[in-house]
């Protein structure tokens, strides 16, 4: 009997116990899961089948937008985001020059991407842009950000929103392909997901999307021609520069009647090895041809370099340091010159000696 008796105290006690931990103690204590909004749905072509629906993709592109916005306030000022971007960029294997922190250019849009004003600071896109597509100066509104937040706000590292955002415009550019939409929302989003991939330097991302855009959506929804001079020149000046084929981007000049003198420019200082153009060309462009000439950045120093080895004996050091943007040390390790100082200080760079006979 007592053995009974204990079990049935046992028993009581044991339901009683989990009656009170389900009812409040143990499971109200657990935290929903949080889900990033981003990351709710899958690739389209690994089966996702929700991005399909028009009505999901405007809603998941606004999500987006939303996202950008928040990392671009979140850096504080133009000086930290453009140093998220480059956190995120694409090192460019035959690129070993790493620019200096002077002589990096600001990442930037003009108010057309025809025109040839200054670089302005780099272009944020606002609720009522994101319509269009147009992409207006970020510097009022990162202004009013970094004075609110002045004296308790430490920028942190944002950089690992950018492949989220990437991401998901890929997903949404494969469901966009998937319904064959073509429609200006198409364009709005392609758009943006090529102006940021170049920002990012991802040229898996800005790539793919200036030939669906450029080949498969303006034939049946028509870019501006504005939108159209930029993206071409998107795209030849990748052609030219990252992917070193010259002859193609001169094709694509022709086959889209580019007439844009910039990148003609570009184009000239690469087929004359001139990084005195190359230089001159790149402080008159917007900030996003900029992002793309980087990726030829060291190629034309150093062919620059070795045209300067079979045309001169001698130069000054201070004209060579000056021309080339680099150091007498950065030129030796990162583009290995084996031309020797001269002078009583050095002030003169010995690249050819005279054989005496």
């Amino acid at each position: 009997m007592q053995r009974k008796s204990g079990r049935a105290s046992s028993g009581h006690s044991y339901g009683h116990t989990s009656h009170h931990h389900g009812s409040g103690g143990h499971y109200s204590r657990l935290k929903p899961v949080e889900l990033d909004p981003l990351s709710e749905y899958g690739l389209p072509s690994k089966g996702e089948k929700r991005l399909l629906s028009p009505k999901v993709q405007e809603s998941y592109y606004s999500k987006i937008a939303e996202r950008y916005l928040a990392f671009c306030t979140d850096a504080g000022d133009k000086d930290n985001l453009q140093k998220q971007f480059a956190r995120l960029s694409v090192a460019d294997p035959n690129n070993n020059n790493t620019p200096s922190s002077s002589s990096s250019p600001i990442i930037s849009i003009p108010p057309s991407p025809l025109t040839s004003v200054p670089p302005t600071p780099l272009p944020l896109p606002t609720p009522n842009s994101l319509a269009t597509g147009s992409f207006p100066d970020i510097s009022l509104i990162t202004t009013a950000a970094a004075a609110a937040d002045k004296e308790n706000h430490n920028p942190q590292d944002q950089s690992g929103s950018l492949p989220s955002i990437l991401s998901a415009l890929r997903k949404l550019r494969e469901a966009l392909v998937a319904t064959q939409r073509r429609d200006p929302f198409t364009v709005q989003v392609y758009l943006f997901a090529i102006r940021l991939g170049i920002l990012a330097k991802s040229f898996e991302s800005y790539y793919p999307a200036l030939l669906y855009l450029l080949r498969s959506v303006h034939p049946f929804c028509s870019l501006t021609s504005v939108e159209l001079a930029e993206c071409v020149s998107y795209l030849v000046l990748d052609t030219a520069c990252r992917r070193q084929d010259l002859a193609g981007a001169f094709k694509l000049r022709r086959e889209y009647k580019l007439n844009d003198k910039k990148v003609d420019g570009v184009l000239k200082a690469l087929v004359g090895d001139n990084y005195v153009l190359w230089r001159r060309v790149k402080r008159g462009v917007d900030g996003y041809r900029v992002k793309i000439m980087e990726f030829a950045e060291g190629e034309v120093k150093r062919r620059t370099l070795m045209a300067m080895g079979r045309a001169y004996l001698s130069l000054p050091r201070e004209f060579l340091e000056g021309q080339m943007e680099e150091s007498w040390d950065g030129l030796r390790t990162k583009y290995g010159v084996g031309w020797e100082l001269g002078g009583e200080a050095g002030e003169k760079v010995v690249i050819r000696r005279v054989g005496r006979g």
